[in-house]
């Protein structure tokens, strides 16, 4: 009798977990849509931190052009205009189709910095523009000069401190493109070496 009864509630407690686990998985998958519909994972210097998801979470919109950026006056590629991407800042990105939807004139940045949000140091980000750059004025800054960064691209970038690695006074772009399966609207930056015509 007591064999029988020590089954039953052994089977009762097997039961009773196996229903909490669905319950729990569910939710987690609950919580895992939203992110995953509105964030895309990359933009780093295309090493293995580059993906890790660690803070490395890239908004699916990029929102508007940063205040007081120049309008290129005659860019190689004019908004509306099909391109091909051969960046590869971020996974999914080299040979991407894409479309122009902003041209600039500007000094563009790659950086260094540590994320406030904490984690591993991003290395190489490409790209930060003058405009998004706290009190950077309007003369080309020199590699190696420690900045706070005003631009949101992914997070724990806004106020950051960065050191510029590398810059660059090509026209800069604003794309939209798809990667993934998903769509990335208003993507800053690629520069224009990292365009070619759309084939």
């Amino acid at each position: 009798m007591r064999k029988h009864l020590t089954t039953a509630i052994a089977a009762g407690v097997l039961g009773g977990a196996l229903v909490l686990t669905g319950c729990s998985t569910g939710g987690d998958q609950d919580q895992a849509t939203p992110s995953s519909t509105s964030q895309h994972q990359g933009h780093g210097s295309g090493s293995s931190t580059g993906s890790d998801g660690g803070g490395m979470d890239h908004p699916m919109d990029g929102g508007p052009a940063p205040a007081g950026i120049e309008k290129a006056t005659s860019p190689k590629y004019p908004v509306g205009t099909k391109v091909t991407l051969t960046a590869d800042h971020m996974e999914g990105m080299d040979g991407a189709k894409a479309t122009i939807v902003g041209a600039f004139d500007t000094y563009t940045y790659a950086v260094n910095f540590t994320p406030t949000t904490g984690g591993d140091p991003v290395k190489d980000h490409k790209w930060v523009v003058q405009e998004e750059i706290k009190d950077a004025g309007d003369q080309r800054l020199a590699d190696g000069t420690e900045v706070t960064l005003e631009a949101e691209h992914m997070k724990g970038m806004k106020g950051a401190k960065a050191t510029i690695a590398s810059s660059t006074d090509e026209t800069v772009y604003m794309v939209d493109y798809e990667a993934d399966g998903m769509t990335m609207t208003n993507h800053k930056w690629v520069v224009e070496s990292e365009i070619q015509p759309a084939s």
